[in-house]
């Protein structure tokens, strides 16, 4: 399955937010290029979600999650049967109130890790604020729409690092088939395959199409909450992981407000 590609450093705004539109509304997914995230932040952050994903799993629960941040298991119950993944949440951090909520590794655990994160936050964040102005001219709107009621300002954005292992087992997905909740999210992949795309989840069988994988881009797609802020022009459209037998690393910024 070939996205549409969105350029973000495009000069021709209205063009990008027209292209931004006829995606939304086709697709709800799309790739997103010259971003401003370097390649080599990229791959930092990957590292850094090994290098916590590696720890003993004692450490990680030290920081087991509550307020919606922090470290959740794979769940043992499953087995292999159904999502299969360990993840750790990063919630908004715009004011000390939302960011005192996040817990964080000592720094004895894993040295700079917070410093190297929390860098990285702001450089994702950065691209979705950019991306946000252009998807308000995509509705007509002012390009400071989002800014005006705050949505940018004080954003619910979290970070998510999600590990997927790689053991074989008899359900198909390692994450179940879903639309996100917020109102936009930005994801990284290294290439490992996996992701899939329903266009018609009203449709029997449902029938998934892979997303292939496009260097240096990020895969962008729509959620529930701006789908409903659209009155349905735009798609939340449902997506899942599919089992690959392979280890799979994401990193997640996502909007809630």
């Amino acid at each position: 399955m070939k996205l549409p590609i969105i350029d973000l450093s495009s000069p021709d705004r209205l063009s990008t937010a027209n292209s931004i539109r006829q995606a939304c509304i086709e697709y709800g997914f799309f790739y997103l290029v010259n971003h401003g995230v370097e390649n080599n932040d990229m791959l930092k952050a990957f590292d850094e979600s090994r290098r916590f994903f590696s720890l003993p799993l004692d450490e990680k629960m030290k920081l087991a999650r509550k307020e919606f941040r922090g470290y959740t298991p794979q769940d043992p119950t499953l087995g292999l049967q159904g999502d299969s993944k360990e993840s750790f949440y990063i919630g908004p951090m715009a004011d000390s109130t939302n960011a005192n909520l996040n817990q964080w590794p000592s720094d004895e655990s894993l040295e700079n890790w917070r410093p190297l994160i929390e860098s990285f936050y702001w450089k994702l964040f950065g691209a979705g604020k950019k991306l946000l102005s252009l998807i308000a001219l995509s509705l007509n709107m002012d390009d400071d729409f989002f800014e005006k009621i705050g949505a940018v300002d004080r954003p619910s954005a979290f970070l998510r690092l999600l590990r997927y292992p790689g053991e074989i087992g008899y359900h198909e997905e390692v994450c179940s088939a879903h639309s996100d909740a917020g109102t936009l999210t930005l994801l990284m992949t290294q290439g490992v395959p996996g992701l899939q795309i329903c266009w018609d989840k009203l449709k029997q069988p449902l029938v998934w199409e892979d997303v292939s994988h496009m260097e240096g881009a990020f895969i962008v797609n729509i959620g529930d909450l701006m789908e409903r802020w659209t009155n349905c022009l735009y798609r939340s459209t449902m997506h899942r992981v599919k089992r690959t037998c392979k280890e799979r690393y994401s990193v997640i910024i996502s909007y809630f407000s």
